[in-house]
């Protein structure tokens, strides 16, 4: 028999943790990447809105900081990467890594959590809202499919 809990605030759709009562079918967590094009570059080239959204992304999503974000300016390698900003808050329930590419428009989200699903929607909008992306490349895995079977 599957249970359901659902939570709801202001600031984020509802959040559905799935579990289910069959430890074959137990899912240990999703990991939703997010590839964005046409974002505001000079957003993207902003170290404390960077580390804003790292700050304020895991209480939207219920979930629960275990350090302070941190976020460091990477010059670039002359390659494919101009450079740009990188951050990282570890969270109780996994983590959230931003890499920001001002000259480009692009930003590369990670946001992973052992909770069962993550909330996609709500992570697509607050990062559209807050960089200007235009367009999203966005990948969910489910890991950890057996988990609950070892």
């Amino acid at each position: 028999m599957a249970q359901t809990a659902t939570r709801q605030s202001d600031q984020r759709s509802t959040f559905k943790l799935k579990q289910t009562s069959n430890p074959n079918e137990a899912l240990f967590g999703s990991h939703l990447t997010l590839d964005g094009y046409g974002a505001d570059r000079a957003a993207l080239n902003n170290m404390d809105l960077v580390f804003t959204a790292l700050n304020d992304l895991p209480e939207i999503l219920d979930m629960t900081k275990i350090m302070t974000p941190y976020v460091i300016r990477f010059d670039g390698n002359n390659k494919k990467d101009a450079g740009g900003y990188s951050g990282f808050v570890m969270i109780a329930e996994s983590h959230i890594s931003i890499h920001t590419f001002p000259a480009k428009g692009f930003v590369t989200i990670d946001v992973y959590t052992c909770q069962g699903e993550v909330d996609a929607p709500t992570c697509n909008a607050y990062f559209k809202r807050i960089f200007g992306v235009k367009n999203w490349e966005q990948h969910i895995i489910k890991r950890g499919r057996k988990y609950g079977a070892v």
